[in-house]
């Protein structure tokens, strides 16, 4: 179904923008480094804006280019960077199970989430830190209460030692695929074919073979 190693030559059959949210400090620019790069750096330093990087992969034979963007999560930024959810079709949404704060606080990220995002947004939980074992403030019970309750997708993962991490990305990236090309079958069916933009979640990508995504969605502060 899909491949996550390498980045493919041919032309890039969709773009997805995924959002990293969560409180400072959880890991999510390490999620994000381990994803695209499969790095890990001891000495990360807090993100301060909002920036991107990108990995292709293949799904269903169709060449995807995920877009993951890391939105800061000090509370002084979080007004800058609420305009970025705009155009996002999928969110991982992070807290560090070593810290109950963090997982107290995602009730909040989700309702500024759903309230900023499309309605079909794909939304995975992600308990970070998962090689802390033996410091685990969160039990996973907790954890998987909530995302049924909420309808989200959830995983614990370790960007530490990886795991898990291709498979949260994979799983998430999948199944914003998976409504992206039912809705795009669904629109071309239709009396007016001409008109399958509005059928897409909002935000969507459909990138001309050759050309990158348009500079509004590339741009990085």
């Amino acid at each position: 179904m899909a491949n996550l190693h390498g980045e493919f030559s041919q032309r890039i059959d969709y773009v997805f923008k995924v959002v990293l949210i969560g409180d400072s400090a959880v890991g999510k620019s390490q999620l994000l480094a381990r994803f695209s790069r499969n790095e890990f750096s001891l000495d990360s330093k807090a993100t301060i804006g909002v920036e991107f990087q990108t990995r292709t992969l293949a799904i269903d034979h169709k060449t995807v280019k995920a877009q993951i963007w890391d939105t800061a999560g000090q509370e002084r930024y979080r007004a800058v960077t609420s305009a970025y959810y705009r155009g996002a079709v999928g969110a991982m949404l992070v807290y560090d199970m070593t810290k109950r704060v963090t997982f107290d606080h995602v009730a909040r990220w989700l309702e500024e989430l759903r309230s900023h995002a499309d309605k079909n947004i794909v939304i995975m939980l992600i308990g970070n830190k998962s090689d802390l074992g033996t410091l685990r403030a969160v039990p996973t019970e907790d954890a998987k209460e909530f995302a049924e309750k909420e309808n989200l997708f959830f995983m614990e993962t370790s960007a530490l030692d990886a795991t898990n991490v291709e498979t949260a990305f994979l799983t998430a990236l999948t199944e914003i695929y998976r409504i992206i090309s039912k809705k795009s079958l669904v629109a071309n069916d239709g009396p007016d074919a001409g008109g399958s933009g509005s059928s897409l979640l909002k935000g969507t990508n459909i990138v001309i073979p050759g050309q990158e995504p348009p500079p509004e969605s590339s741009c990085s502060c």
